[in-house]
């Protein structure tokens, strides 16, 4: 499995040897609705890949590291390192760092900041600056992150991006063949993605009821999706998707191999992950591999 070089709330890496094998073997077009931090997509064989994400200070990240040469972004990212003193002790650097970030919005100094700051997070305030601490004694751009980067580097060269609310995004071009997941905020599972207070809406009942209808008119039109969430945790209940759901197939996923920061350590044992799917040809993709060898 691939893995991407940000530590992004939500994520889906651990949770992979679950999924792929719950999505279409074939692929024309995949579009990745709520793309985050780009682990599900990477990890995903199609003709074509659409990401999207009401995130656009993480898109500009993936279309400025699209844009540029390999060699000329490790050379950068070198340079800015050294510029900074960054390290896993100098906060000041961090700092700086962060403070000339929130000035220029660069989007190189974005993903330097995910890699210095506490718990690698991707975190800002309703002013849309970033605001994570530093990660002193924990947090660097090490090996295991390059590594990650050059493989990303590689596989996205080809992606499509875009930065819209998903109720913006055009899907009437999908057709059969084509494939939509959707890992949309979970309404009973409130983190700072969802509580509309970093810059970005947050998400609501209404916003499930839009979702859901969207995915009705691709099933309609014979498109296949999936999607990720979760119907109980910490004793609540979702009963909006319980009975959307049902007209679908529902698989429970065991979220305990999912070490995301979006849930607590000692989650409840009543939280219940699923990927409801409209189609049932379930069956391991030939799934994207990268043999090419990695230099740090």
């Amino acid at each position: 499995m691939l893995k991407s070089p940000f530590n992004y709330i939500g994520g889906k890496y651990r949770l992979l040897q679950q999924l792929l094998p719950l999505f279409p073997v074939k692929i024309n077009t995949f579009v990745d609705l709520f793309t985050g931090g780009l682990d599900v997509s990477l990890n995903v064989r199609a003709a074509s890949t659409h990401c999207n994400d009401i995130n656009h200070y993480l898109i500009s990240v993936y279309t400025d590291f699209q844009r540029c040469p390999l060699e000329q972004l490790l050379a950068d990212i070198g340079g800015r390192i050294a510029h900074y003193r960054l390290s896993k002790t100098n906060e000041e650097g961090f700092l700086q760092l962060r403070a000339d970030y929130n000035a220029t919005h660069d989007p190189l100094l974005l993903f330097l900041l995910t890699c210095y700051g506490f718990n690698h997070q991707l975190r800002f305030n309703s002013r849309g600056e970033f605001n994570n601490p530093f990660g002193r004694n924990r947090s660097e751009y090490n090996a295991n992150i390059q590594a990650n980067l050059i493989r990303m580097h590689r596989r996205i060269k080809a992606f499509q991006f875009t930065a819209l609310n998903f109720k913006d995004f055009d899907v009437s071009h999908l057709r059969t063949g084509d494939f939509l997941y959707a890992d949309p905020p979970y309404l009973i599972s409130c983190g700072s993605y969802n509580d509309g207070k970093r810059g970005f809406e947050g998400w609501s009942e209404a916003d499930d009821q839009q979702l859901f209808e969207l995915l009705d008119g691709l099933n309609a039109r014979n498109v296949q999706f999936a999607l990720s969430n979760v119907v109980s945790h910490k004793g609540q209940v979702n009963r909006g998707l319980i009975e959307w759901a049902g007209k679908y197939n529902t698989h429970h996923i065991n979220y305990r191999n999912n070490n995301s920061s979006y849930h607590q350590k000692d989650r409840q044992p009543d939280t219940d992950e699923v990927l409801i799917t409209n189609y049932k040809n379930y069956g391991l993709q030939n799934l994207w591999l990268d043999s090419e060898p990695i230099v740090v």
